[in-house]
Parts: structure tokens; sequence; C-alpha cells
């Protein structure tokens, strides 16, 4: 077997990606997502690509903040691995796949093949995730009208409720965030995060319960890809209450008074209250989400 050959690509061999195989379905899933030429990288074994990757961050953002296209060819996982791990930056891996991956064989066995070359590149699960999408035959939720919302324009307000919101998270994110860094850390992300987003500072909420007390936030957001639905979040002494399903109710419906003609959503397969909400609100899962992390990450 002939070496493999690692090239970044640019603008003038940006074609050779497109030339392998999308068995998982990958191209239809990123209709929507912006990637440069030269974040993206492919393995070639004489001449013929047998894993590639593509790099992805937001149009302002000077280098990638993960990974979200990633194939390998059927016994090609060392390739695959070396892809990952010659690549200058060492960010999470995302494996978006059809909903009926795990039901099928030809889907499952291009899955762990992926699975295996992220591994052997010291990569390490870090969470499974639902991914939703929200569009105008689903209709349109009802508003329990049990919360008061209102805009709030002191980003403390904000960070205050996401420290008393992760101090009892099922996030996966929000919980590495705290082992690393701790309660601060983890809320100061999710802030950077929703500033990241190139959508309007205003439309970040708070919840009220009528008494006036502080019960949870949403944050109605774009993407780079479209409108998504940012984040939930119930103060830990209002939940038990179905509050969250209030939340993104009015998320939901925000964006679609802003123009959102589709609403994506996600959430981690363990969260089965939050998945229980997406499902009530008329949000379908259309795809999953493996999420993988490089192990000795510092950043």
């Amino acid at each position: 077997m002939t070496d493999t050959v690692i090239r970044t690509l640019s603008a003038s061999d940006a074609h050779l990606f497109d030339a392998h195989p999308d068995p998982l379905g990958a191209r239809e899933a990123h209709l929507r997502t912006t990637f440069r030429p030269d974040w993206k990288r492919v393995a070639l074994r004489d001449g013929e690509v047998v894993a590639r990757g593509a790099w992805w961050g937001g149009p302002e953002d000077a280098e990638p903040v993960n990974i979200n296209w990633f194939d390998v060819a059927e016994g090609e996982e060392e390739a695959g691995a070396e892809l990952l791990r010659s690549a200058p930056w060492q960010v999470e891996l995302e494996i978006n796949l059809p909903g009926d991956w795990r039901e099928r064989t030809d889907l499952r066995a291009a899955a762990e093949a992926r699975f295996a070359a992220a591994r052997a590149a010291g990569y390490e699960l870090l969470v499974e995730r639902f991914l939703y999408r929200w569009t105008p035959e689903r209709g349109l939720p009802e508003r329990p009208g049990r919360l008061l919302f209102k805009a709030e324009p002191d980003d403390g307000v904000f960070l205050e409720a996401l420290r008393r919101i992760h101090s009892a998270t099922l996030d996966a994110h929000a919980l590495r965030a705290i082992a690393e860094g701790g309660l601060d850390r983890a809320a100061q992300e999710e802030l950077d995060f929703f500033h990241w987003c190139p959508s309007p500072r205003e439309w970040w909420q708070t919840a009220h319960t009528p008494d006036g007390d502080l019960a949870g936030i949403h944050i109605p957001a774009h993407n780079p890809s479209g409108p998504t639905i940012g984040f939930i979040g119930v103060l830990p002494r209002h939940r038990g209450h179905g509050y969250a399903y209030d939340l993104l109710v009015e998320c939901t419906r925000t964006l679609v008074e802003q123009g959102a003609e589709s609403i994506t959503g996600a959430t981690d397969r363990t969260n089965h209250p939050m998945a229980a909400n997406f499902t009530k609100a008329g949000f379908p899962v259309v795809r999953e989400r493996i999420n993988l992390h490089p192990t000795g990450r510092t950043a």
C-alpha cells in the first residue's frame, strides 16, 4: 500500500473535496454552511481521496471552532486518523448522522469507521445529541402564558443566571467547562457564544413568574447557518413546573416574528426532559450528532 498524502486545499483544487462518496448525507445537511477552501483537508492514496475533513468557523474567526464534516473510506481509518492528527487545529469534531443510522447496517458501518479514525487520532466521545428543525407546516405552539418575558440589556443578569442554571445542569458541554474551569468559566463560555452569534443582542430575554421572580432565560439566535434556539435555561429553584417548554415556545415564536422560516435546535440525547419539550413544541428530530473532543484539550 502506498503512503498517504495529506493536502490542505485551496480555491484551485477545492473540487478534490467532492471526489468522495457521501453515504451519510453530509452535503445535504450542510446546504446552508459556508466552508473556507483552505480549512478543508484531504488524504490521498494513489491520487484518490480516501478521507476528508472540513473545519468550520464564523466569517470573522481567525481559526476554526470545530470540524463538522469528516469522511473516511472503508478500510482507511488510519488515513482518516492522520488527517486529524496532522491538522494545525485541534478542535472539537462533530459527526452528523441520519436519524436512522443505528438501524441501517450500511450507515452504522460508515459511522463506526469515522469513530474508529477519530479514536485513533486521540479523540474521545463527549456527547451524543439530537438535532431538530421546526418548519411552518408543524404549526406554531401556543404560548402557555405562565411567565412574563422581557428584554434585559445587562449582561451581568444573564451571567449570574447562567451560573445558577449551570450549577445543576445535564448539558455535557457545560459539565466539561465546569470540570475544567468552574461555574464562572461555563457561564462565560455561554455568554461569549451568544455574543459570537450574528443576531441582535436585543433578542435575549429573561422570564419571570407573575410575582416578578426570575425563572429562566432564553436566547433566540442566528448562527451563520440560520435561525436557531440558542439557549433555554430554567433556574434550579423553578424546575419541576415545565417552564423549559414555555421558554422554548417563546424562543420559537420570537424567531418566527423576526422572519424565520425554519428553526434548528439541539439537545443531548440524555436530556430527556428537553427532548420531550422539543417534540411537544413541534420540532422533529432530523439528524443526530456525535461530538468528540481531542484528549489533552486545554482550550
